[in-house]
């Protein structure tokens, strides 16, 4: 966890009396955390949307190295996201309704296919790979 240091100034008070306060600054990686069970991908939605806020959402290069770095412990070879996929509209979004603009697919022009969902490996690269929906990995939940 990185602080931030903050400096209150009262009013008509000379440089001498700052008042030094830190302050927690909470970073991605705080807001992720790893369940080190395996369920299908809807059991791991519902556990996180349950127990936590949702399954994570990744949309930037930043958000992929705090999880990716979460993923050491995983005790599946992948780890499910809140990347999935609608075959009736045909294109692939989040969970959280973000949209997915940031991609680290291992391969994209693998066939999409309906009740697909987004994983990660946990070691590699840390790709993106399309899974089938009953499969049973670990999975991030968002705080």
């Amino acid at each position: 966890m990185f602080v931030l240091l903050v400096l209150f100034l009262k009013e008509k008070q000379s440089l001498s009396s700052f008042k030094l306060q830190f302050l927690p600054v909470y970073l991605s990686s705080d807001h992720v955390i790893l369940i080190k069970e395996s369920r299908t991908w809807e059991e791991a939605l519902y556990y996180c949307r349950h127990h936590h806020h949702d399954l994570v959402t990744i949309t930037n290069m930043d958000e992929q190295r705090w999880v990716q770095e979460k993923t050491k412990n995983a005790s599946s070879p992948f780890v499910w996201t809140g990347l999935r996929y609608t075959c009736s509209l045909g294109f692939w979004f989040w969970v959280s309704d973000e949209v997915v603009h940031y991609k680290n697919w291992d391969s994209p022009e693998q066939v999409n296919e309906c009740d697909m969902s987004g994983a990660m490996e946990t070691g590699g690269e840390h790709k993106w790979f399309k899974k089938h929906d009953e499969e049973k990995f670990n999975f991030f939940c968002s705080k």
